[in-house]
């Protein structure tokens, strides 16, 4: 019989995470407003150009109910805007437009969609291709850190407490 190894036999470190409280995490915060399924294709037809009410449910199959509360949390959250229009000789009506703060979510919208296309594609390939508008070459979304090193591999981020952490307790 061997001795213990100390290296395995060890308990295992706890990460540090647990040591910051969750009551304030902005991922849950973010999850709050785009975690619902239909409120992440609500975004998704706005962003292909689909800013009409009764547009945006018969394309995307939305209930209406459904649709209008989800368009009421994006206005209310400052994701989109109102913008009114009148068909003529028909009541006013409003279209949907992304805000700055909307227009931020493209590139994790770009990132969820890339990663999409690589596993859950139909064998033809993915039904959107997303281009650059200047050279109408295929957007990809890549993670760089703030000194500007490409970070290719998951396992290379790491994490740590930021300035609004707060102790777990």
């Amino acid at each position: 019989m061997s001795p213990p190894n100390a290296v395995t036999d060890a308990p295992p470190a706890a990460p540090p995470a647990l040591a910051w409280s969750v009551d304030n995490c902005t991922l849950g915060r973010a999850m709050a407003i785009l975690g619902e399924r239909w409120t992440v294709v609500v975004l998704r037809e706005v962003f292909l150009g689909v800013r009409r009410f009764d547009d945006i449910r018969r394309h995307a199959g939305i209930p209406r109910q459904v649709l209008t509360n989800r368009l009421a949390t994006l206005v209310d959250e400052g994701l989109l805007r109102k913008e009114p229009y009148r068909p003529d000789g028909a009541r006013t009506r409003h279209e949907y437009r992304l805000t700055d703060k909307g227009l931020e979510l493209q590139p994790i919208l770009l990132a969820i969609t890339q990663w999409g296309d690589r596993h859950l594609a139909d064998p033809q390939g993915a039904p959107v291709e997303f281009i650059h508008r200047d050279c109408d070459e295929p957007i990809h979304v890549e993670v760089h850190c703030a000194a500007g090193h490409h970070v290719d591999n998951p396992r290379q981020v790491g994490s740590r407490s930021g300035p609004g952490a707060r102790p777990f307790s």
